[in-house]
């Protein structure tokens, strides 16, 4: 086997640890929706808006603290940015009863997550 080989093994082994990082990323992004839901749940019977400010510095400062790097604190905060907007959206629509990818729930039930990121709805939104 030549160095070339054992490079391109290497890369192939590395590939398929992220797609495995990736799967368990998806796994928990869902189980965090799923969280949120059931937060909006709770704001909906209590008369409290979708969005909170507070609680998105709150979490975005957190995450921030928790970093260990290579990303930065600015990278973390931009992708957890992202998610609590996807998490807003969801709380939205499951407010609405406008899509059945959103129903709210307990986190321990299962929802269906078929479907990707709806982008151009999400911006006009927000």
């Amino acid at each position: 086997m030549t160095s070339g080989d054992v490079r391109l093994a290497e890369m192939e082994a590395l590939r398929r640890r992220i797609d495995e990082l990736d799967d368990a990323l998806v796994r928990l992004l869902n189980e965090r929706s799923r969280c949120a839901l059931a937060v909006g749940k709770l704001k909906h019977a209590l008369g409290l808006e979708i969005y909170q400010p507070d609680r998105e510095r709150d979490v975005l400062g957190h995450v921030r603290g928790v970093n260990t790097g290579p990303l930065d604190a600015d990278a973390i905060a931009r992708l957890f940015e992202r998610i609590i907007d996807e998490a807003r959206r969801l709380e939205r629509l499951a407010a609405a009863g406008t899509d059945r990818r959103a129903t709210i729930e307990t986190p321990a039930t299962r929802t269906t997550d078929e479907g990707g990121p709806d982008l151009e709805s999400r911006l006009e939104s927000d």
